[in-house]
């Protein structure tokens, strides 16, 4: 009989698991992505896999669950080094744009996820609207230190950024869209720092 497997080995099979179907649901897309390449691409046996997840769409709701917290993280921790509260709304967009920058970048994962399988997938559906109801929390509350009233077009304007970095490859959509933030801050009375980075 086997040995049991310990806690840590759970920990690390499902750590495991997690990178590498988040790695190749990103690159791949979700359906193009079947068990039988996951379970090579992870080095596990399909049976450890579906006792860590029942089913795929289990898998795919506990990958974007991880991939918000990360990245929802890296961004509070990029707006916490900038002190100024204007200054703090525009590295918003500084931010988006080194993401959008990155190697392998292929828009946002949880629009990617609802738009292959949400209505059919109410999970993963939740998941993602999960993801931009916390994101658009995270922004109403840094644009309200500034101005309150810019808060919804400020989050459209980094949703927008977003898709049009995704589906265009365009970088410097992030640019755009601060110095659409910056005029709009500027138009409220909240800010007035010159233009540029």
């Amino acid at each position: 009989m086997p040995a049991a497997i310990t806690e840590e080995q759970h920990a690390r099979h499902r750590r495991t698991l997690l990178d590498v179907a988040e790695d190749l649901f990103y690159r791949q897309g979700i359906q193009a992505v079947g068990m039988d390449e996951l379970r090579a691409a992870a080095g596990l046996p399909l049976k450890r896999i579906y006792r860590l997840y029942p089913t795929k769409e289990a898998l795919i709701v506990a990958m974007l669950e991880r991939r918000d917290r990360r990245w929802r993280g890296s961004l509070a921790a990029h707006l916490d080094a900038v002190a100024d509260p204007r200054e703090r709304v525009l590295a918003l967009f500084d931010w988006l744009g080194a993401w959008f920058a990155e190697p392998g970048f292929r828009g946002c994962a949880w629009v990617n996820a609802h738009g292959e399988l949400g209505p059919s997938a109410p999970a993963i559906a939740e998941a993602a609207r999960s993801h931009k109801r916390a994101f658009h929390a995270q922004v109403v509350e840094l644009v309200a230190a500034v101005d309150a009233s810019a808060a919804e077009p400020v989050y459209l304007l980094a949703e927008g950024a977003i898709v049009v970095a995704g589906v265009h490859g365009d970088p410097a959509a992030a640019a755009r869209a601060r110095d659409g933030a910056r005029a709009l801050l500027a138009a409220s009375g909240g800010a007035d720092a010159p233009a540029g980075r």
